[in-house]
């Protein structure tokens, strides 16, 4: 019987040959390294996770026991463990699973897209995290000019009288919008710019 549900660590070290029984197969550890872990010995080929029969003194040194299991990391999360609630979604995330992150938001892969047109990123897109929500480069830009617009009414006034026909649009094009500086952004948009990078684990 283990620990349940504790984390522990398994060390290489050299064998005092006959001196210690191996705690998987009760016979003598005759070769010249043994593990140790769970205050038990060990022969390196009956370390092995109770899930996935890897050899747990070469995928490193932490080992988790649960259930009367020993397992690697990987199978200990995969069964046990959760990284916590996509941000998109609002599902739980397992932890073993890739996710992408922006600031202290975690999202599923699938999850990772523009919140407003659902443009799914490539590695190399650029996308912005604002009032807490994914957007693509469009997306965000075309906030950026209606939140200016919002604090230039003469601006918009002009757009509305564009629009409805009463008075001619320019012959040069569309009215220019002014460029947003940091000031002219209202204090509920908080903005990041980013690069997408390869998912994480």
């Amino acid at each position: 019987m283990y620990y349940d549900g504790e984390t522990f660590y398994c060390h290489k070290m050299e064998a005092k040959t006959g001196t210690q029984d191996c705690a998987g197969c009760g016979k003598p550890i005759s070769e010249r390294y043994m593990l140790k872990a769970l205050d038990l010995y060990w022969h390196e080929d009956c370390l092995k996770c109770g899930c996935c029969d890897c050899r747990l003194g070469e995928v490193g040194s932490t080992l988790y026991t649960k259930a009367n299991l020993i397992l690697c990391r990987r199978d200990y999360l995969r069964l046990f463990g959760s990284t916590g609630y996509c941000s998109a979604c609002s599902k739980v995330i397992p932890a073993f699973e890739m996710v992408m992150r922006a600031r202290t938001n975690v999202y599923h892969l699938e999850c990772f897209a523009c919140q407003q047109c659902n443009h799914r990123f490539c590695v190399g897109d650029r996308f912005y995290l604002c009032d807490n929500k994914i957007l693509c480069e469009y997306d965000y830009e075309e906030r950026l000019v209606f939140a200016n617009m919002a604090y230039n009414p003469n601006q918009l006034a002009q757009l509305k009288r564009q629009a409805n026909g009463q008075i001619p649009s320019p012959s040069l094009g569309p009215t220019p919008v002014r460029s947003i500086g940091s000031g002219d952004l209202n204090n509920n948009m908080s903005q990041q710019q980013s690069v997408l990078k390869a998912p994480t684990s």
